[in-house]
């Protein structure tokens, strides 16, 4: 989904999420992330108007992803996002159905499916959401992302043996401290952080950024 990146041997991508501001966007791209997640969920403390912002998001540098976070948008406004001419990819963190996966693909529309885990069961029988990008997130209850709690890495390894031609994003509780140990035990193409590395919902820590991505490809703290 990530044109490419996540398949680099010796580059662990890295995408900074919740991004709500020009400010934050550039300090995420200055410390060298890969990606931009911008949360359109209205009931996310993270949530953006992604068109209102327009301005700023359309100078942002074509080589950093922008990746528009959605929860079961319909399918005309998943459509109409895809299309906005800032946005790379959709990553959808709803109960969509593999039939309207499948629709999103068949349309030629990047997108990711993140997939709650909380135990075993979580991961197992998973159907074919007709995407090579899955993201592992925590489960997050009434929440909306960015919990900051962690959910047993093992899972997730063992999901990543078990599924070699998928690309695996790991999310749910990262944070500079953490990260490192993290990408050792799950083996992951990626990894995607949102409240690890903030000041407060919405407002992100430059240092904390930094931190996170030198962390996660073990360049230290």
């Amino acid at each position: 989904m990530f044109g490419g990146k996540l398949r680099a041997s010796d580059h662990l991508f890295v995408k900074i999420c919740g991004i709500t501001n020009e400010l934050d966007a550039l300090a995420a791209i200055e410390a060298g992330a890969d990606a931009l997640g911008f949360n359109l969920v209205g009931k996310s403390k993270r949530y953006i108007d992604i068109e209102k912002a327009s301005d700023w998001l359309g100078k942002l540098p074509s080589s950093v992803y922008k990746v528009a976070i959605t929860a079961d948008p319909n399918w005309e406004d998943a459509c109409r996002i895809a299309r906005l001419p800032f946005v790379d990819a959709l990553q959808l963190h709803g109960n969509e159905s593999p039939e309207f996966c499948r629709g999103l693909g068949g349309a030629g529309i990047r997108f990711a499916k993140a997939v709650p885990v909380e135990d075993s069961k979580s991961l197992k029988d998973l159907p074919d959401f007709t995407t090579d990008t899955l993201v592992l997130d925590s489960r997050s209850g009434g929440d909306f992302g960015g919990t900051g709690r962690v959910f047993p890495w093992r899972l997730a390894r063992d999901f990543v043996l078990d599924r070699p031609s998928l690309n695996i994003v790991l999310a749910g509780g990262l944070t500079p401290r953490n990260v490192a140990e993290a990408v050792s035990v799950v083996g992951p193409r990626g990894v995607d952080v949102t409240s690890g590395v903030e000041l407060s919902p919405g407002r992100k820590d430059r240092d904390l950024v930094k931190a996170f991505v030198k962390a996660a490809r073990g360049l230290g703290v």
